[in-house]
């Protein structure tokens, strides 16, 4: 079963208009299929780049993920909207973090990172750095390679990223390439895997934008 709810950030975006057949804030929607808001986010098997999209987003062509965790990783993104998916960090089996995403960003450095993204390789380590100045985000964090900026964390793990590097040794913190992808879309051009202690007390996606409007709505 699938479950839809609001979270308090609809209340405070600007310009937000709820998602056609789920009008109404305060109600749970339920569901025994995925949602049609999220099912047409998924690349259709058929067309001819499907295997290329799993590829790319690191999963295997042959062996294909659950829709959810799909997603999850690639965002389902359109050029229609800005909306954008994404699972909400839990431990891992020896309770530390550990979460892929793709770099935002990416075309905004290009061409001057393109040399740099051409010569990275799965595993090479890659350096988180914060940007409190950051005009449009305090709790940016930029992914770079030496001084050459690549992209950024996404604005939705943003703030906490920069608490796991806050509170987190330095050893067990690191960003690493998961997939590089020359020949894939911009925003599917670097893939990274993030390692990382659990704070004790840490609970990710805290901030009241991510809280549920509905009493007892689990996110």
């Amino acid at each position: 079963m699938y479950s839809f709810c609001y979270t308090r950030g609809a209340m405070t975006l600007p310009g937000f208009e709820p998602f056609s057949g789920m009008e109404d804030l305060s109600r749970v929607y339920e569901s025994r299929r995925l949602f049609p808001l999220f099912e047409n986010r998924l690349l259709p098997k058929s067309r001819p780049e499907y295997r290329k999209y799993l590829h790319w987003s690191g999963f295997d062509p042959d062996d294909p993920p659950q829709p959810l965790v799909l997603l999850g990783r690639t965002e389902g993104r359109k050029q229609t909207d800005s909306v954008e998916v994404f699972p909400q960090p839990v431990p891992d089996s020896h309770g530390c973090y550990v979460n892929y995403f793709f770099a935002h960003g990416v075309r905004y450095h290009l061409p001057n990172a393109a040399p740099v993204l051409d010569n990275l390789h799965i595993g090479d380590r890659v350096t988180l750095r914060p940007q409190p100045q950051n005009p449009n985000d305090a709790n940016a964090v930029a992914i770079s390679v030496g001084e050459t900026p690549l992209g950024y964390v996404p604005k939705y793990l943003a703030a906490d990223v920069g608490r796991l590097i806050r509170e987190c040794p330095e050893t067990t913190i690191k960003l690493t390439v998961e997939r590089i992808n020359p020949d894939a879309p911009t925003q599917q051009r670097l893939l990274c895997r993030l390692d990382a202690c659990w704070p004790p007390g840490f609970q990710p996606c805290q901030d009241d934008t991510f809280q549920p409007l509905v009493d007892g709505c689990k996110v």
